[in-house]
């Protein structure tokens, strides 16, 4: 089949530019290296919709992290995406650091972002008494929000999906090239594809998919960033996201009230030479909690309940790289570092301008679905409601993960939208991320995803490819003649 559109890339910025392409006649295939979509950089994702002040406006990131802000209320309605806008404040713990929160507050308001306001010390307080009596200033911006940045890759997937979209897997581009008609050929392990126009959105590898195009004029940097999670006994420590005044090559390590409730604190931000290095560190560590407790003392490496890190990818250009590209009908959506997360709704946009302007006929479908049904969570419902739901659904009175009262109907849901391995229920679903990181809940969402997918629970996997959690039973015999 010839494709009009193939996306390379299944990060939350190829997911948007899928669901975005899913509005026109056209036929369109997402590729994705790893098992499922979101498992690069946008599962290790800090989660914040930045507020739209942070970004320069000489830059493409600017423009766009605010109309990217704008885009995620509607999304987040449609979609059922778990998204809070609890607002940030930008705090100042020298006196020099006062002068770039008046920059930032001017270059908000030139930009249009409503509520932006300068602090004393005593209104912070007020807002957030368990913030450090040594925060001089805060530029305070309401339009910040939190959001499951995973949750938000799988659903925009899931919705391109049902509006046409062709999601494959376990696809990772070997090679491309395109003739002189201009029709790339896309080959992967598993299959070969042909389409008219390639977008590269393939994260910390684009500058690999883009040489293999033939226009490999940029390098990706990765940037590791280390991240921490806190048990729930902290929950509301804090109610905004807390900034570090940012310097030129990071915004900080932040302390984030996360979208289900818990505190997470980070990311470090590491320059390293490769691309699958997400190994935490005593030193990341050190560095994370010596930061955010000068923001918020009551903060203890005590309750750290999960480590994870992450990698950005740093473009050497400094910026965003979106737009066409030397060889015909190739699309660069790549170096998309912060704030990509944010900016993401709005690349989607830019990116079918682009498509349209290099000659993509766009005809919208009058058959376009913007909504999803949405996930039930049952955790965050009425007594009354869990009863209802219960008495339809006995399924929903069987507690799967007890930390975060996840049921076996929410896991065997996921699992029927597309999830197919532990990590993809725990994106979906939050079983496995609380205190016990998994200790109760692993084996029965296993159970659960072999009798879903009528495989063999010694096939159920982590993430995919070799990531078995248990083996088969072997043979007495050939174990004792193996020995």
């Amino acid at each position: 089949m010839r494709y009009d559109v193939a996306i390379i890339g299944g990060g939350v910025v190829g997911c948007a530019i899928a669901r975005e392409l899913s509005r026109y006649h056209l036929d369109v295939v997402l590729l994705e290296r790893d098992a499922e979509v979101g498992f690069g950089t946008s599962k290790a994702n800090s989660g914040i919709i930045h507020a739209g002040a942070h970004a320069k406006e000489s830059t493409r990131m600017g423009p766009l992290e605010w109309a990217g802000n704008q885009r995620w209320g509607p999304l987040v309605e449609q979609l059922g995406i778990g998204f809070r806008r609890v607002g940030e404040l930008v705090v100042a713990v020298e006196p020099e650091q006062i002068h770039t929160l008046e920059e930032l507050l001017a270059q908000g308001l030139a930009r249009g972002v409503p509520g932006l306001e300068l602090w004393e010390p005593e209104r912070i307080r007020q807002a957030e008494p368990n913030i450090s009596e040594d925060i001089l200033a805060a530029l305070w911006a309401p339009t910040a929000g939190v959001i499951n940045p995973y949750e938000a890759t799988l659903l925009l997937a899931e919705s391109a999906a049902r509006n046409g979209v062709e999601v494959h897997t376990d696809r990772e581009v070997l090679a491309l090239d395109s003739d002189a008609d201009a029709t790339w050929t896309v080959k992967t392990a598993a299959q070969t594809y042909t389409a008219r126009f390639v977008v590269n959105a393939a994260g910390l590898r684009s500058d690999h998919i883009a040489e293999l195009a033939g226009v490999g004029d940029f390098k990706i940097n990765p940037r590791k960033g280390e991240e921490y999670l806190l048990d729930k006994r902290v929950a509301g420590l804090v109610s905004r996201i807390i900034f570090p005044c940012p310097t030129p090559k990071t915004k900080g390590i932040l302390v984030i009230p996360t979208v289900d409730g818990t505190i997470m604190v980070g990311p470090t931000a590491e320059d390293i030479d490769s691309k699958d290095d997400t190994a935490t560190s005593e030193e990341g560590a050190d560095k994370v909690f010596r930061s955010v407790q000068r923001l918020v003392p009551g903060i203890s490496r005590k309750d750290v309940i999960a480590s994870f890190a992450g990698l950005r990818a740093e473009p050497t250009t400094g910026d965003f790289i979106i737009g066409p590209t030397a060889r015909k009908g190739f699309i660069n959506a790549a170096g998309i570092k912060s704030p990509g997360l944010t900016s993401s709704p709005a690349i989607a946009a830019e990116i079918v301008d682009v498509l349209a302007d290099e000659g993509l006929g766009l005809r919208l479908r009058d058959d376009f679905e913007p909504t999803l049904p949405h996930p039930a969570r049952f955790a965050t419902l009425s007594l009354h409601q869990k009863i209802q739901l219960a008495a339809a659904d006995p399924t929903y009175a069987r507690l799967v993960c007890r930390c975060e009262h996840i049921t076996e109907a929410e896991v065997t849901d996921a699992i029927r939208r597309g999830s197919h391995t532990l990590d993809g229920v725990k994106f979906r679903t939050r079983a496995g991320m609380g205190r016990c990181q998994g200790g109760f809940c692993t084996w029965r969402v296993m159970e659960l995803l072999a009798r879903e997918q009528g495989i063999p629970v010694t096939e159920v996997t982590k993430r995919g490819g070799n990531s078995w959690v248990v083996r088969p039973r072997q043979d007495p015999v050939s174990e004792e003649v193996a020995s």
